[in-house]
């Protein structure tokens, strides 16, 4: 299997695109990686796109990072939920893995991260790596909050979430609906972004959210998203002033929140949760089958769906290489602590 590397995305050919559109969600697409590529990298990063041919065909692309220094690793960033390799639906994983795995053997770690582990090719791929040389070594990522919506209507999904919410959405709408000077939008078109972004980062810039990793991600990632057609980014304001706003992504029936922020000092309104609602009961009404909150484990996301998943990690070691050798002894030196303390917890028979 004859393998090349691109890098950057402008250098990843039109006869890959197949491979961007096929992919499962928004975040395999080449839009999504050009926003990352632009703004979520660090500094001396860039993108290493690793492409596998079978029979003078695209089979497989990997969207790797490399860099700062030694460092090899996905094409992902703190914003993304889902990542995988992208596959014609008649590759080999397992060659594909050893192609790849031949290749990434010149870096003594390399790091995949927000993966399904349920992917069916998954497995075939991380064996081909180890048939590569390679120590593969899974880990816990993060948790995905997510909630089968099929078929329901508003009051069906609001009859299933836990009273209190309920109880919230209640009082605080009918406060809001007193208040004259409140609306809700919600943008999809590029034609009227531009105020919408402003005001979604004059509520981040307001809330309890830490600054940015980032700053510069979302106008980057939110016109590609608007010209897709996938984006829902919605706003709530009191007057001329917005005080909450969040984003969601639309595909394949999943409607998935990237971002979301409210005013702190409108509390008392609840601006977060109403909005949350608002944009819930528009996409319910819009027929997607699923809700994804996203990455990570915030209480509050278990407020609207009732649903865990876990994205994993991979650690692929060369321990050829010293760096390598020391990486894989620490992770097995944890896995040894963790195993101890298991053990010392657990009750006696």
């Amino acid at each position: 299997m004859p393998l090349t590397v691109a890098h950057g995305l402008d250098a990843v050919g039109p006869e890959w695109d197949a491979l961007f559109a096929a992919g499962p969600d928004v975040q395999s697409r080449r839009q999504w990686f050009e926003a990352t590529e632009q703004a979520g990298m660090p500094p001396g990063a860039r993108a290493h796109m690793v492409q596998v041919r079978n029979a003078g065909r695209p089979c497989a692309l990997l969207p790797m990072q490399e860099g700062p220094g030694r460092r090899m690793g996905s094409l992902t960033s703190p914003y993304s939920v889902l990542f995988q390799p992208l596959l014609t639906a008649d590759a080999d994983p397992h060659a594909v893995g050893a192609a790849i795995g031949r290749h990434l053997r010149r870096w003594p770690v390399v790091r995949l991260e927000a993966l399904d582990p349920q992917w069916p090719p998954l497995a075939p791929l991380l064996s081909g790596f180890r048939a590569a040389g390679l120590v593969v070594n899974r880990y816990d990522h993060f948790g995905n909050w997510q909630q089968d919506v099929a078929g329901m209507d508003w009051a069906a999904y609001l009859a299933g979430r836990p009273g209190a919410l309920r109880e919230t959405i209640r009082r605080r709408g009918r406060a809001v609906a007193k208040d004259g000077t409140v609306r809700f939008e919600v943008v999809r078109d590029p034609q009227h972004l531009a105020p919408a972004i402003a005001a979604y980062e004059a509520v981040y810039a307001r809330s309890w959210k830490v600054p940015e990793p980032f700053p510069d991600f979302n106008d980057a990632l939110l016109p590609r998203l608007a010209a897709l057609g996938v984006l829902r980014l919605g706003v709530m304001w009191q007057g001329a002033t917005p005080l909450a706003a969040q984003y969601w992504t639309v595909q394949a029936g999943v409607a998935t929140v990237l971002k979301l922020a409210h005013d702190n000092a409108a509390k008392a309104l609840s601006p977060g949760t109403i909005l949350t609602a608002h944009m819930i009961r528009a996409l319910l009404t819009e027929g997607v089958a699923a809700l994804d909150f996203g990455r990570g484990d915030d209480p509050y996301k278990e407020l609207w769906t009732g649903q865990r998943r876990q994205r994993i990690g991979v650690l692929l070691i060369n321990p050829w290489q010293p760096a390598g050798f020391l990486e894989m002894a620490r992770h097995r030196a944890g896995q040894l602590r963790r195993a101890m303390l298991g053990a010392r917890t657990a009750p006696a028979a």
